[in-house]
């Protein structure tokens, strides 16, 4: 019966992976390419952090570390270790991120 289980959760825990890859991929289309890392945050899994070839960003969340590592091997995205350098650099932020940046910083 454990056996069971355990196949249980690995077919639901490809099929998040599958999910998060068509995401991916949707965004990558719509933004001339992306690329990605992968960051844990604790108990609620791990995030993706997604950067377009036009600049656009936006992020997923997956419940493991081990289905984000599969969605972005499946969604064939170039993965970077850490977001830094030329990578960050690639962002580009509007006045809506700057209003939220600045609202944050004075408390807002």
């Amino acid at each position: 019966m454990a056996d069971t289980q355990q196949v249980e959760v690995d077919q639901k825990a490809e099929r998040r992976a599958a999910r998060l890859a068509k995401q991916i991929g949707a965004f990558a289309k719509a933004h001339g390419g992306a690329e990605g890392q992968v960051a844990y945050i604790g108990e609620r899994g791990a995030r993706i952090v997604l950067v377009g070839e036009d600049g656009g960003w936006g992020d997923l969340v997956a419940p493991t570390y081990e289905i984000a590592e599969q969605a972005v091997a499946k969604s064939g995205i170039t993965v970077h270790e850490s977001f830094d350098g030329e990578f960050a650099a690639k962002v580009t932020t509007g006045p809506y991120e700057w209003k939220r940046m600045a609202g944050i910083q004075l408390g807002g």
